[in-house]
């Protein structure tokens, strides 16, 4: 399964040893830690807290039907809700004279529901559920009645736009989301000027996300430009290395922090859930949507860790001198655990991938000029043994600090994403999204929202660091080897060992350095 999930994101995963513990059982955990809402949200009327823990047990079927909401179709157990027919849930979120949907609820079903149902058909029903319940679209429709329940329907339309805004790329999201608030501002000043203020800050934030991914692009061509110049003139470009850059390891941890912090604040939550839409066909029910996807934040921040673990090996690998290649070795264990004292768990992870490839594990001699002692201790705080057991704990830790942290230093929390989205990938494999009656498993979803909340926490973190554009742009665009330039540049320092590594240099040296 994790090779599986390797594949499909394009990452190299550790592999837990065979003795390692399943993940745990999906559990539900209305409890989401999300921020509390503000002044202006705080008079909105909110369901009653879900309190206590679902059991371990899966589905439980001594359950009783909600009797607080006017539609039929809700099942609950101990206060937690745990299935629903999908219009059941569509109806409990949307905001009636009298009631407001607990703002746990609405992450977790706007944030799940797009396994059942696409965002903008989603948003057409509540547009039309808030049309037809409450007569809005009535031109005599009571202007005290709307007045009473277009700042609900505004509250739920902000949330939807601040969290998901990237729902909102789809022409007919839009067009649903103009329809219901024309209604609403048309009689009011008040409501005219909230539906200006959502609609700007959504306008803004998809600007933001679109001038991000220009600015990718753009990396991308500077990176494979100079990769090709590199290519053309191997001994007149010899590329500067990290250590001419910047030789201290805690401004380069920083500045690996600053890249990390920034691509992950660009990662939508429902980027977690449509990574495996395509993997639940729900029973043959339509989920497999090839319109879905309106941002790759996900796949970018992959593509990084990979070209982070490949910069490092690339930059061991070069030099032809072995005391200059121990000197680098050393160098990056300093950088991770600088990384690992920061809690920036990625770029830690990365760098020691980078170090265990074969190009550049095999190079015994420089290996035998490293003190590897920071070494192996970094190695054993990321052990993939007992399902990263030792990993767990630190971030935690980290977690914790966060929590009760007194500067923004300590509030950074950067999770080794590859593992996380593994989590989530045995969570939706394991537990089935439909139960046999055909309600919606909302017990599993309580327990896919909780884990991608606590993301949402710590990638709203600032980076507290001063950037230094140098060492950015460095980091960003710097040629790296491919495995096989990699494996040719290892051969060429340390000559081959055995009959295998002969055969495989000499094939290198054909393909390769004949292309020059």
């Amino acid at each position: 399964m994790a090779k599986f999930l390797a594949e499909l994101l394009g990452c190299t995963l550790p592999l837990p040893d065979k003795g390692a513990p399943p993940l745990s059982e999906c559990r539900s955990q209305p409890h989401l830690g999300l921020r509390p809402a503000s002044k202006q949200r705080d008079n909105m009327p909110q369901t009653p807290p879900l309190t206590g823990q679902l059991g371990t047990g899966g589905y439980n079927k001594n359950l009783y039907q909600t009797k607080d909401e006017g539609y039929a179709g809700l099942y609950y157990h101990d206060n937690n809700l745990v299935s629903g027919s999908l219009e059941a849930l569509i109806h409990h979120l949307v905001p009636n004279m009298d009631y407001y949907p607990d703002r746990t609820y609405i992450f977790t079903f706007l944030l799940s529901s797009r396994l059942f149902i696409r965002p903008y058909e989603l948003m057409s029903k509540v547009c039309h559920l808030c049309m037809e319940q409450q007569r809005l679209g009535d031109p005599q429709a009571d202007k005290m009645r709307i007045r009473k329940i277009a700042p609900k329907i505004l509250q739920l339309l902000t949330e939807w736009t601040e969290t998901f805004p990237y729902d909102f790329r789809d022409e007919r999201m839009m067009r649903s989301l103009k329809e219901l608030t024309h209604r609403l501002a048309s009689g009011d000043e008040v409501y005219r000027k909230a539906v200006g203020q959502m609609s700007q800050g959504l306008i803004r934030r998809l600007t933001v996300l679109s001038q991000y991914e220009e600015a990718l692009v753009k990396i991308n061509a500077t990176a494979a430009e100079r990769l090709t110049a590199l290519k053309a003139k191997p001994q007149a470009s010899i590329q500067r290395d990290m250590l001419s850059i910047c030789n201290d390891p805690f401004t380069v941890a920083q500045q690996l922090t600053h890249i990390e912090l920034e691509r992950l604040s660009y990662i939508g939550p429902e980027e977690f859930v449509q990574a495996f839409v395509q993997k639940d066909p729900l029973d043959n029910d339509k989920s497999c949507f090839s319109d879905h996807k309106k941002a790759s934040n996900l796949e970018a921040y992959v593509e990084w860790f990979n070209r982070l673990s490949y910069l490092v090996a690339t930059e061991i690998c070069m030099p032809v001198k072995k005391k200059h290649r121990a000197r680098v070795i050393e160098f990056f264990i300093d950088v991770a655990r600088e990384c690992f004292n920061i809690g920036n768990f990625n770029s830690l992870m990365a760098i020691i991938s980078g170090m265990n490839m074969s190009p550049v594990s095999r190079l015994k001699k420089t290996w035998g000029k490293v003190k590897t002692a920071k070494f192996d201790i970094l190695e054993h705080q990321m052990d993939p043994s007992s399902n990263f057991y030792n990993y767990r704990t630190a971030l935690r830790g980290a977690t914790q600090r966060s929590i009760t942290a007194n500067s923004s230093r300590e509030k950074i929390v950067i999770p080794f994403f590859s593992l996380l989205i593994k989590d989530i990938y045995f969570l939706n494999e394991g537990c089935v999204n439909r139960l046999q009656n055909g309600h919606v498993n909302f017990e599993k979803f309580w327990e896919l929202a909780k884990q991608v909340s606590e993301f949402m926490t710590w990638k709203k973190v600032e980076c507290p660091f001063e950037k230094d554009r140098k060492i950015l742009q460095y980091l960003l665009t710097a040629p790296v080897f491919t495995e096989d330039a990699l494996y040719l540049a290892s051969y060429e320092s340390e000559g081959p060992e055995n009959n295998m590594e002969k055969d495989r240099w000499k094939s290198l040296r054909s393909t390769l350095l004949s292309r020059v």
